[in-house]
């Protein structure tokens, strides 16, 4: 059998860098209703991986396609799907992309949302258009803005009249109703995505970017982690990341989940309370590199859950330096304490 074709990665707008994909399903996003799905299962579509092209192979449908394809369409109509989000949240953009997907993409396509945080929508959902029907090209990636500050749990994906689509990515923030986690006062993660938290900054990433530090559960493998190349030179490893919410820090859980060879000697972590809007990420870099510590340096092992309880109390705090000593990877990083207004 021919070797697989995996697609490139494009270089999309600014809103995919600045935004979680909230339509990941290895973070729990899902196909809940679909129109058809012969050629090709939705659950493709929401895959985080690069898709890829077997040019040999065939299934019993037909030509193996790595997305989500519906058959020819021979009455009038179009085909649809919905789509509940990994988290809530307020959507920045879309990517529809169509690679491989040659002669059987989908002309256009558009994109509905509701808010139904209590479970599926049903036919009186309220959906509102985000993006209209948009032409689509094959083999290819179309990425939309989204002009909308209201959270969404589901998205309905419309596909005119039928064809295959790669991979559905939709971009935002993740939403979190804070009034009332500050109202029951119970201790969080105040660094897990979906309360919000994010990356801002790092010194190197070439393995995997900080922002896997942030997702839930242990890591999967060794690519499901921050992981720096070899250190060369003097000096040692950093990310900055931000908290969903304000909050006072109470203990530290680090895991090197997967990482055997390659784990940090030791780690410590700064922190500092960040007004919101004062400075950048880059001025947040030179920032941080005086800001107090939180956790002093501490050894780490291979392949296991540390958990650190003696932190330097700082009052509130909004972002944290984690130093990697001099290098390695790390599968997650947790910050458990109280958020506060």
């Amino acid at each position: 059998m021919t070797d697989a074709v995996v697609a490139p990665v494009v270089e999309g707008p600014e809103f995919t860098r600045l935004g979680l994909n909230l339509a990941d399903r290895s973070l729990g996003a899902e196909v809940t209703r679909v129109t058809d799905e012969f050629f090709a299962p939705r659950d493709r579509m929401l895959d985080p991986a690069q898709p890829v092209f077997y040019p040999d192979r065939y299934d019993d449908h037909g030509k193996w396609m790595d997305g989500w394809e519906t058959r020819r369409r021979r009455t009038t109509g179009h085909d649809w799907c919905i789509v509940r989000l990994a988290i809530p949240g307020v959507l920045m953009g879309v990517d529809f992309d169509t690679s491989f997907f040659t002669g059987n993409f989908p002309p256009a396509a558009s994109l509905e949302a509701c808010f139904s945080p209590d479970g599926d929508p049903d036919e009186h959902a309220g959906w509102q258009v985000l993006v209209p029907a948009t032409g689509l090209s094959g083999n290819d990636h179309r990425f939309c803005a989204i002009e909308s500050d209201q959270p969404w749990t589901h998205l309905r994906l419309h596909i005119y009249p039928d064809g295959g689509l790669a991979r559905l990515r939709v971009y935002g923030k993740p939403f979190c109703d804070w009034e009332m986690m500050l109202a029951d006062g119970e201790s969080r993660n105040l660094l897990a995505l979906e309360y919000g938290a994010d990356q801002v900054a790092w010194s190197d990433a070439h393995y995997g970017e900080p922002r896997k530090l942030l997702r839930p559960g242990r890591g999967l493998n060794m690519g499901d982690g921050w992981e720096t190349r070899r250190r060369r030179e003097p000096g040692n490893d950093w990310c900055i990341l931000a908290l969903g919410h304000k909050g006072i820090a109470e203990r530290i859980e680090v895991d090197t989940a997967h990482f055997k060879g390659n784990f940090p000697a030791a780690c410590s972590i700064q922190a500092a309370c960040v007004e919101e809007g004062a400075g950048t990420a880059q001025s947040l870099i030179t920032q941080s590199m005086f800001w107090p510590t939180l956790m002093d340096q501490q050894p780490l092992t291979a392949d296991s859950i540390h958990q650190f309880q003696a932190l330097e109390d700082l009052g509130p705090i909004t972002h944290i330096r984690f130093n990697s000593i001099p290098d390695g990877g790390v599968s997650r990083v947790r910050l458990f304490g109280k958020p506060v207004s």
